[in-house]
């Protein structure tokens, strides 16, 4: 795989981080430049191991991975939307700086990292049958996630304080969409190949 090919399919595979990522800053109402560094970094981490994972699990089990992968997807989207939007709905009689959350727990942007990157790992599950560098094919895949939700963080620091509490509603909304596009995709192209 040459390097334009590389970076498109970086690119392309960084998306659902991105989105994630604005729902995740538009919910904090002005998280600081460290906290979207922090984000970006733990999910191009994520991002970068999954197609590892994928490459290595590809050469033993690939039916298998791909049979369930979208969804593990779907439900880990699924139960973090529905915890944003139930926080969204609380009620909270006034928002200010010393009330929200300026970070989110590393346990939560995790979970949604790993819920975001499991296509990059059906991805490695497909580069296990070609001759690629996988360890350069996962680094420039991190990098890419890594700037994308850092950008997608900031981003989200100027819509936040424009949505208000609907924030955490939409930002939840996104990661729900986003679960619901992983299942639609792979059912859509199994009706295809059948």
């Amino acid at each position: 795989m040459n390097l334009y090919a590389t970076l498109i399919l970086a690119l392309a595979l960084s998306m659902d981080a991105f989105a994630a990522a604005v729902g995740k800053g538009a919910a904090l109402h002005r998280p600081n430049f460290r906290e979207a560094v922090r984000t970006g970094i733990i999910f191009g981490l994520v991002e970068a191991c999954t197609p590892l994972i994928g490459w290595a699990l590809g050469l033993y089990a690939s039916q298998y991975i791909m049979e369930w992968d979208h969804w593990i997807a779907f439900s880990l989207l699924l139960i973090l939307g529905c915890r944003m939007i139930i926080d969204g709905c609380k009620h909270q009689p006034e928002i200010s700086r010393k009330t929200t959350p300026q970070r989110h727990s590393s346990t939560t942007l995790v979970f949604t990292a790993i819920a975001t990157s499991l296509d990059a790992m059906a991805i490695g599950v497909g580069l296990a049958f070609l001759q690629v560098d996988i360890l350069h094919t996962a680094m420039t895949i991190g990098l890419m996630t890594m700037i994308m939700a850092t950008l997608g963080m900031l981003i989200g620091r100027y819509i936040g304080p424009l949505l208000g509490k609907r924030a955490e509603l939409i930002g939840g909304l996104v990661l729900i969409a986003i679960g619901f596009n992983i299942l639609f995709e792979h059912l859509n192209l199994f009706m295809y190949a059948e």
